[in-house]
């Protein structure tokens, strides 16, 4: 069971690393320049230090993932937290995105609807992989 969960917390470190290389796609699909004019520089400034701050996020939580997926399934205290903790992130982000996001100004088209259920569908395989891991590791 171990080796599986290694293996799924590898894809999901993978994962991770391609979200935050494509990320800088989506200011430009979601229209951010135009949108950001309306502001205030202080929330357009907060805004951007926020949008960073989960890049880097992101892209840590995959190199961790895809570099250290046996430490992260060893059942150590460090384990424990780390797994808890992007678990919690990732339910975070998946509550978010359907509980809170407004969809009715989201971007018409095919292409904007695939890509919505890829980066949907990533969002549910990362939050099932790290609950998984996270639950291995209490449990053993």
């Amino acid at each position: 069971m171990v080796a599986h969960i290694q293996l799924l917390v590898l894809l999901a470190g993978l994962g991770q690393i391609v979200l935050a290389l494509v990320s800088p796609v989506i200011p430009h699909i979601l229209n951010w320049q135009s949108e950001l004019r309306k502001v205030q520089p202080l929330i357009k400034q907060i805004f951007w230090v926020y949008a960073c701050y989960i890049l880097v996020i992101n892209l840590c939580f995959g190199l961790v993932s895809a570099f250290c997926y046996t430490d992260l399934t060893n059942a150590s205290t460090l384990a424990r937290l780390l797994t808890g903790f992007i678990a919690a992130y990732w339910i975070s982000r998946l509550s978010i995105q359907f509980f809170y996001f407004d969809r009715s100004n989201f971007p018409a088209g095919i292409w904007h609807r695939i890509g919505e259920v890829v980066l949907v569908s990533l969002f549910v395989f990362l939050t099932t992989v790290y609950c998984l891991a996270f639950y291995v590791n209490l449990t053993a």
